[in-house]
């Protein structure tokens, strides 16, 4: 952490037509990054009293009765859809962790498959699709480094031939590992693998995991659209702020929007980087998006709210937004959707 600075100021919406972005080519490192992204930040990181405030209330992770419902939480693992060149399908796996079907590839998304990741409990519930069972694995996109999204006993797993797209910065991390199809990208940067447009969006957080690398990645989420051009968006791990309409108006119809509805309480701490469930709903309608499925839940306790509470308070956020219910896919861990042609 760093001590509180001046909040950066958010730059204005434009008003231009939308453009595609400059594709870049697959495989593209740089070493000319900045030194640090602090400048991106859309909030101050908490200083020394904020902590200090953290530690005396003790309030980052949920009591007995806040617990008492992970019986409750709903998993329900089944088959993965079939992945042909004109079906796109999500399949949540938990946490942030996706397995996208889109133009004939499988993709996925902050791939933790770990029980357990540092400074953290055990998982509340299984991975909801055992590695075993997961087709070739085409490519991954990271959205930041923080280790409930950046898991090395997961990626580790994985071909080192795999491609790997990554926030600007975070390619290093990649090629020690002997990563050998690293592609970096800064904010509304895109390239193409096999007709599939993958695109590096904005995301209101921040990156760390060490204690001497705060804010030397950057941080985002991402827009993968078909070759017939639809679009599944996901948010990596997001506060709310005026990047959703920005993205909306760059990526008009996006057909479904990945969003965190969890790790929201004590809102003093998390309000800037996490959304909660009414704030989730918020950003979904700020995009324009057609379908919204919840994720960052249910899996790790991260904060203080009950582990249930997320859900019953996103389906009441939808509820009283009047949208229609069937657009919201409050999917079980493990469970998928397709969407139709």
């Amino acid at each position: 952490m760093t001590e509180q600075t001046a909040r950066p100021a958010e730059p204005p919406l434009t008003r231009r037509v939308p453009t595609a972005p400059v594709l870049q080519p697959l495989g593209r490192l740089r070493e000319d990054w900045p030194r640090s992204f602090a400048d991106r930040l859309t909030a101050p990181l908490p200083g020394v009293r904020a902590m200090a405030r953290l530690a005396r209330e003790g309030t980052m992770r949920p009591g007995r009765d806040g617990l008492r419902d992970i019986p409750l939480l709903p998993y329900e693992p089944g088959p993965l859809p079939a992945a042909g060149p004109g079906t796109v399908s999500v399949t949540w796996a938990g946490h942030a962790s996706w397995i996208v079907g889109i133009g004939g590839l499988t993709v996925l998304t902050d791939p933790v498959w770990s029980r357990r990741i540092l400074g953290t409990p055990a998982r509340i519930t299984p991975v909801g699709v055992p590695w075993e069972e997961l087709p070739r694995v085409d490519a991954v996109v990271i959205s930041h480094n923080h280790f409930d999204h950046l898991d090395a006993p997961t990626l580790k797993r994985l071909p080192r031939d795999t491609p790997v797209f990554v926030p600007a910065g975070l390619g290093r991390w990649f090629t020690r590992r002997r990563f050998t199809r690293v592609t970096e990208l800064d904010w509304w940067e895109a390239c193409e693998l096999d007709g599939v447009r993958v695109e590096f969006v904005p995301a209101h957080h921040w990156s760390k995991r060490t204690l001497l690398d705060t804010c030397r990645s950057l941080w985002g989420g991402w827009v993968l659209t078909d070759p017939s051009g639809r679009q599944v968006y996901f948010a990596g791990d997001t506060g709310y702020g005026h990047w959703f309409t920005e993205i909306g108006r760059r990526h008009p119809g996006i057909d479904l929007a990945l969003l965190p509805i969890g790790a929201y309480a004590p809102r003093w701490w998390l309000r800037d980087v996490h959304t909660d469930p009414e704030e989730a709903v918020r950003a979904f309608q700020d995009l324009g998006a057609r379908r919204m499925a919840p994720m960052h839940w249910a899996a790790f306790v991260l904060s203080s709210e009950p582990v249930l509470e997320p859900l019953t308070r996103v389906r009441a956020a939808w509820d009283r937004a009047g949208l229609p219910r069937e657009d919201l896919w409050d999917l079980p861990v493990g469970a998928s959707r397709v969407l139709a042609p």
